[in-house]
């Protein structure tokens, strides 16, 4: 039976597994290089083991799991190769997303990200609290996916939410943004915002890819690009 002849409700069940895998993989209720078994994710995400093996091969196809010969399933490594690959896809799509965000969002989307970018800098003037470092880190997620989102293009939306869940493990793994980062993540905010707000693609651009840079930079060890 195919994905579109199938009942909506089923559908709607791999769909939930699927999300349900994610988070408890983003709350580090499973973590990168784990052998589960299928028993083992039902009892992890509350969902019927019917719907578990069917999420098996999306999970394999997305690059989150492998099949191990006789050991079962195991979580992807937060590996170099992984930062690699998960930074240049990243690149391709935010890059070019951007210039055209630059063009074509409007004065109150732009603004409305500004307005955001600036209260949690006013914020940490008061203090950097675990609340404020969470809140922070919507907002720079926020960002990002706005961008993407601004694409109207379901193909590259699920592409990058793919790799957002992997980028997401790598700064789980490898850095998290804390009282040191706060300002400096902000401020390249801010400035991809000025491009916007000057509809400036290039400007814009060249802000975001230096800030994937020092961020890839980051995940590798490298500290500042």
């Amino acid at each position: 039976m195919t994905e579109a002849a199938r009942p909506r409700g089923e559908r709607s069940l791999r769909s939930r597994a699927y999300d349900s895998f994610t988070e408890r993989l983003l709350a580090r209720d499973i973590l990168p290089g784990q052998f589960l078994s299928q028993r083992e994710l039902v009892e992890i995400t509350g969902m019927p083991l019917g719907a578990i093996r069917e999420l098996v091969p999306r999970l394999e196809a997305d690059g989150l799991i492998t099949t191990v010969p006789q050991r079962g399933m195991q979580v992807a490594h937060i590996d170099l190769d992984l930062v690699r690959n998960a930074f240049q896809l990243r690149m391709f799509l935010e890059l070019e997303a951007a210039a055209l965000f630059a063009i074509n969002a409007t004065d109150d989307m732009i603004a409305n990200i500004r307005e955001a970018h600036e209260a949690v800098l006013r914020d940490a003037e008061k203090g950097i609290t675990p609340d404020l470092l969470e809140h922070a880190q919507a907002v720079d997620w926020s960002l990002h996916d706005c961008i993407i989102d601004s694409l109207n293009n379901a193909i590259i939306s699920n592409v990058y939410r793919v790799n957002s869940v992997k980028i997401r493990l790598i700064r789980q793994e490898r850095f998290r943004l804390n009282e040191k980062l706060l300002t400096t993540v902000m401020n390249d905010h801010l400035e991809i915002i000025t491009g916007f707000e000057a509809r400036d693609p290039d400007r814009a651009v060249t802000a975001l890819r230096n800030h994937l840079e020092n961020a890839r930079g980051r995940a590798l060890g490298l500290g500042e690009m």
